[in-house]
């Protein structure tokens, strides 16, 4: 599956478009990280935790995002859209959605 967050993709023509897919991916951060990510923000540096928590729910939505595109026949995904969020009570969770348009080159 070819992803893309251009319109087009060059040198492959769009032949066929199946329409918007997307994938939505909310996981959790432990105390584990949140006790970590709080000692980052005390005392400077990356939050390697979080960044891997981030990185693990982008790659779950995408994967999900092709798997849908794939049962409709499609090869490529253009014009992909990622957005992230806090969402529960108290901003615990992450959500990461992305959406695109499933297409046939």
């Amino acid at each position: 599956m070819l992803l893309s967050t251009t319109p087009t993709i060059e040198g492959h023509p769009i032949q066929q478009y199946y329409g918007v897919v997307s994938g939505e991916v909310i996981i959790g951060a432990n105390f584990f990280k949140d006790f970590t990510a709080s000692l980052h923000d005390f005392f400077g540096g990356r939050s390697t935790a979080y960044e891997d928590t981030l990185i693990e729910a982008k790659e779950a939505a995408m994967k999900e995002m092709s798997e849908r595109a794939a049962r409709m026949g499609a090869n490529a995904i253009v014009g992909i859209d990622l957005d992230y969020e806090t969402v529960g009570q108290s901003g615990s969770m992450l959500m990461v959605s992305c959406s695109g348009t499933a297409v046939k080159i």
